[in-house]
């Protein structure tokens, strides 16, 4: 999930209606995904189960062959808007700002590198966005085995996002709308009351009335003024070929939280019913697998070396012997917490800005819908003839991103997490089961973060309907010191 929770999401039933017209196929233009030439690979024969963490990765960090608008140092180094990183976040609202005619510059050591980590998302959050044809696969199904006895099939279609797609597509939309690209690394930001400037690596300082730092969660130029108490979603990632593996090819594996596979292994059963993790697949072909091993959030951190040992183990029990290693991924993703501080003279979107859904690590699909309302607020300040420069700029646009009905959903997302910290395997399960049996509104809603805050009490309320009686201890006994937390923050960002 680390796309997960990637339940951006990457993730996580069934909406089913009725149709008056002929029946068609939900996806008629299906897209062909796009796999490495296997010719190209030198496949690593192996009779072990266990060798795939030896084996290379057959594929190498590319750059795009695209022509993008450079910053020429004999122009004027004077910007309306400077946007710090060129990933997924910092060229969605680089070409939303320059779209309203906003003058903006995008740094970046390597804008024209390829994004290393893998992402999925509900296919209906693309299609809303008018991203679908940046997914190279789709299923129209997903599903979650909760334990060996019971699994959950879900009717909500989900797809992979084609990295080398989306980029190039938000690298042209830049070029079109006058984004200028500056190949360098951020040292230093400073700032004057109606004036902020940005010292590069390169020697190049350039100046801007407001700077959106997209660079990261390891960014060191967003301020917080409270301890950042965070859980962390981390995964180990393969895109692999396989003799064969037992995953319907129609079905994208949300969570697979079984743990017969760890019946031979004392020394990793016990940890793993404590702290576990599960299954994220998203086979291709009979011979072609993206296969994370996942841990939804803990605190602190779960050991990455942990992470692998248990995959191994579940490759051997499913029998899945791997043939070549295409790529690889750690994925770490920092969830919840407190937000960065409100208002401040450096903006922020993507993972430094409390974007990341607290309670599913879900963020690609979430950053890529909220850019243009960050866009226009950025717009209407710096687009007018007033010009809406210094403190009241920054608040407006950190105001823009997270308005109060946005922050108090965030505080019911950190309950989630901070709940989710809480349960063993047997918790999660039960949490799980009885979650993937609320209407399709509710879980729908919560993975995608669009639920209002009173439908996310509707859906607290209908999921301690839907629990067994041993989960609704598991909440009575768990859930009231988060809740306090909760509404006790809630009250707090409503002064």
């Amino acid at each position: 999930m680390a796309s997960l929770l990637r339940l951006s999401p990457p993730t996580l039933l069934s909406t089913s209606r009725p149709c008056s017209s002929p029946a068609k196929p939900r996806f008629p233009h299906q897209p062909t995904i796009k796999n490495p030439p296997r010719k190209n690979l030198q496949t690593v024969q192996s009779s072990s189960f266990s060798t795939f963490l030896d084996l290379e990765p057959k594929s190498k960090p590319e750059s795009l062959d695209f022509d993008i608008p450079f910053f020429n140092p004999a122009d004027r180094h004077r910007f309306d808007v400077i946007v710090i990183g060129a990933g997924p976040a910092g060229l969605r609202l680089a070409e939303q700002v320059a779209g309203h005619g906003v003058k903006v510059c995008c740094l970046d050591p390597s804008p024209l590198s390829m994004w290393p980590n893998n992402y999925g998302v509900w296919v209906d959050e693309f299609e809303s966005l008018g991203l679908d044809d940046c997914l190279d696969k789709t299923w129209p199904m997903t599903c979650v085995h909760i334990n060996d006895n019971k699994t959950k099939y879900l009717d909500r279609a989900y797809g992979r996002v084609n990295r080398k797609d989306l980029k190039l597509k938000l690298l042209s939309d830049c070029a079109t709308n006058g984004v200028k690209f500056h190949k360098a690394k951020v040292w230093k930001v400073d700032h004057d009351e109606f004036v902020s400037s940005i010292s590069c690596d390169d020697g190049t300082e350039l100046k801007a009335d407001l700077i959106v730092d997209a660079s990261g969660f390891s960014s060191k130029f967003v301020e917080y003024d409270k301890p950042r108490n965070q859980g962390y979603q981390i995964a180990h990632g393969i895109l692999v070929e396989v003799d064969r593996h037992p995953f319907d090819l129609d079905k994208m594996l949300l969570m697979d939280w079984r743990d017969s596979h760890l019946g031979n292994e004392p020394s990793l059963r016990p940890h793993n019913s404590k702290f576990p993790t599960f299954l994220y697949a998203m086979p291709f072909d009979s011979n072609l697998v993206f296969l994370e091993e996942t841990s939804l959030v803990s605190r602190p951190m779960l050991s990455y070396t942990e992470i692998k040992k248990r995959m191994v183990a579940r490759l051997r029990h499913l029998g899945i012997k791997v043939r070549a290693v295409i790529e690889d991924e750690k994925c770490v993703i920092p969830m919840g917490g407190p937000l960065p501080r409100i208002p401040q003279n450096v903006m922020a979107i993507g993972g430094n800005s409390g974007i990341v859904h607290p309670s599913t690590g879900y963020t690609v699909a979430q950053t890529m819908a909220l850019a243009p309302f960050l866009a226009e607020t950025i717009a209407e300040c710096l687009g007018s003839t007033r010009m809406i420069r210094g403190a009241p700029l920054y608040h407006k646009a950190w105001n823009g991103l997270w308005p109060l009905e946005r922050r108090c959903s965030r505080e019911y997302y950190n309950f989630g997490m901070e709940t989710l910290l809480k349960l063993d395997l047997n918790g999660t399960r039960r949490f799980f089961d009885a979650f993937f049996e609320l209407k399709p509104h509710y879980w729908h809603g919560f993975l995608s973060s669009r639920l209002s805050v009173g439908e996310l009490f509707m859906m607290g309320i209908s999921l301690f309907g839907h629990a067994s009686t041993t989960s609704k201890l598991d909440m009575v006994r768990k859930c009231p010191a988060p809740m306090a937390r909760m509404m006790g923050n809630m009250a707090l960002e409503a002064i």
